[in-house]
């Protein structure tokens, strides 16, 4: 039995912190939802750019979904208890959706790369069953990447006090735990954090650079500004996803010892803005999305 942590010295404000919290999580749960039925529902909506709004919306809702019944279970009845293997299933969501999250954010900017670099062949290089494959193959790579710590951690012993730093089960967290030699599952976890998160963010600067280059190429102004507003939506969902990981990464090796609750904020705030702020972002930086979500509504009103 594992036990939990809410958020450190605001145990007697669960209550009304529960409130902005839920609201977050229904914000990214409606909004990503509404996005993929938009997405479904106008067949306008099935290229390359859209379908990986689609593929980003579905993992948003994962890593939502994957924390949200033990951060309200704390904040709502304080249940703090977590089974091992539940707790082991709860890592393995969160890891592996971020995982893929950060998968689909590469393969965005190829898209953004192939529509600036070669436009005129963007949808036969970007078919719909490459667009599959690479899908299927990011969330493949993910669950094989992340299903040996599962293994790793399941064959230690235990014989610590139990206590996580967080609401939900981390990596990180667990590892504290063992009374047992430990380097092959952090040798493991650096492995995997580099072929993933490291060679994604590297291969993405990398195709954001070559998109620049291509762009300062165009000769027109206008041309060079159409050109940047293409990637404008991906940029920032880019940048929301990656800055406060590497604000949780810095904090974890400058600040150790600074207080628990300044860890868990810049934790939470890589779980859960994320979530919250790319659905807000689509909608307000694509157009065609506002419109989609729109004639979703009316239509709904229509049916009534």
């Amino acid at each position: 039995m594992k036990f939990l942590t809410g958020i450190p010295g605001l145990e007697t404000q669960h209550g009304w912190l529960s409130i902005p919290i839920f609201i977050m999580y229904m914000v990214a749960i409606v909004g990503h939802s509404l996005i993929m039925a938009a997405v479904q529902q106008v067949s306008a909506f099935h290229e390359p750019m859209y379908l990986f709004f689609y593929m980003l919306a579905i993992n948003e809702v994962g890593v939502s979904v994957s924390t949200m019944p033990t951060v309200m279970g704390i904040l709502w009845f304080d249940a703090y208890r977590i089974d091992f293997d539940g707790c082991l299933a709860q890592m393995f969501f969160i890891h592996t959706f971020s995982g893929v999250g950060s998968g689909v954010l590469l393969t965005m900017s190829y898209e953004d790369f192939v529509t600036i670099y070669n436009p005129l062949r963007h949808t036969a290089i970007l078919t719909l069953p490459r667009i599959i494959s690479m899908g299927l193959g990011i969330t493949l790579k993910s669950v094989a990447l992340m299903a040996p710590l599962q293994i790793l951690l399941k064959q230690l012993p235990y014989c610590h006090i139990n206590i996580l730093s967080h609401s939900y089960g981390l990596h990180a967290d667990l590892i504290q735990l063992p009374c047992a030699d430990t380097r092959l599952n952090s040798i493991l976890r650096l492995t995997i954090v580099l072929a993933t998160f490291g060679l994604d963010s590297l291969l993405i600067v990398v195709s954001y650079g070559l998109i620049l280059y291509t762009v300062m190429g165009i000769a027109s102004g206008e041309g060079r500004k159409k050109a940047l507003n293409t990637c404008v939506s991906h940029i920032c969902a880019v940048l929301i996803y990656y800055v406060p990981m590497i604000g949780v990464s810095m904090m974890h090796r400058v600040a150790k010892h600074a207080s628990p609750v300044v860890h868990t904020l810049m934790l939470s705030i890589y779980l859960f803005v994320p979530p919250v702020l790319n659905p807000i972002i689509y909608s307000v930086k694509t157009r065609p999305i506002q419109q989609g979500i729109a004639n979703l509504f009316s239509c709904k009103k229509g049916s009534i």
